[in-house]
């Protein structure tokens, strides 16, 4: 039991990433990674959504009308989302500006419903809520690591913090503004995907369609 829940928890860090395995939740991860303090948030209310959404869905699982369960799904993690919202907005007024509409767009994440849907429906609150919070920690993961690659070498700060000298100030460290931009979150997506999957060759998919090998007749 130990085992099987330290394999919930670890399994969506690498080898099933929402992520950069299953290429969900990409829109927030690619919004909000200009910083690593607006991913670290995002991240928190994300995981903390969908492990609450995965826990209360799974103690109603034998009350849910299947004819209604999306709905009634959409309206208990909306409802999550709205209090993570109003707590951002009363303790960190700042930070939920940063952040604007994205915070209220986790109640559409596909990482949120998808877990719940095929998951916290089908097992006991505590697996529901493990593996809801493994979820949520591998997206959490792929958020920081694009931030930290963005703010570092977009700004030469992590955490709002100055790390890198700019020439402007005296030192040798010049701003690359693309990393700021929407662009660079794509590129370095992409290079995460591509480099996770050279590594573990077996997470990558069979490809679509292999072209029929060509014979060519031998002559007489």
């Amino acid at each position: 039991m130990k085992g099987t829940a330290i394999k919930q928890l670890t399994d969506p860090l690498i080898d099933k990433n929402p992520v950069a395995v299953h290429i969900l939740g990409i829109c927030s991860a690619l919004a909000v990674t200009t910083s690593m303090a607006t991913a670290l948030t995002m991240s928190v209310a994300l995981t903390v959504v969908v492990t609450l959404a995965a826990g209360i869905i799974s103690a109603l699982r034998r009350h849910i009308p299947g004819q209604i369960r999306i709905i009634l799904q959409l309206t208990i993690i909306a409802t999550l989302v709205i209090l993570a919202d109003l707590l951002l907005q009363a303790f960190a007024w700042q930070m939920s500006q940063r952040l604007t509409v994205f915070v209220s767009l986790i109640a559409t994440n596909c990482i949120v419903l998808g877990r719940t849907e095929a998951y916290a429906l089908h097992n006991p609150p505590l697996p529901a809520m493990r593996d809801a919070a493994g979820n949520g920690l591998g997206y959490a993961l792929v958020l920081m690591v694009v931030a930290f690659i963005r703010e570092l070498f977009g700004a030469g700060s992590l955490f709002g913090v100055q790390i890198l000298t700019p020439q402007a100030e005296g030192g040798w460290f010049i701003p690359l503004r693309l990393m700021l931009l929407a662009p660079s979150a794509f590129i370095i997506l992409g290079l995460l995907v591509w480099a996770l999957r050279s590594w573990r060759p077996h997470l990558a998919e069979p490809p679509a369609f292999t072209a029929p090998e060509t014979r060519q007749e031998a002559r007489p």
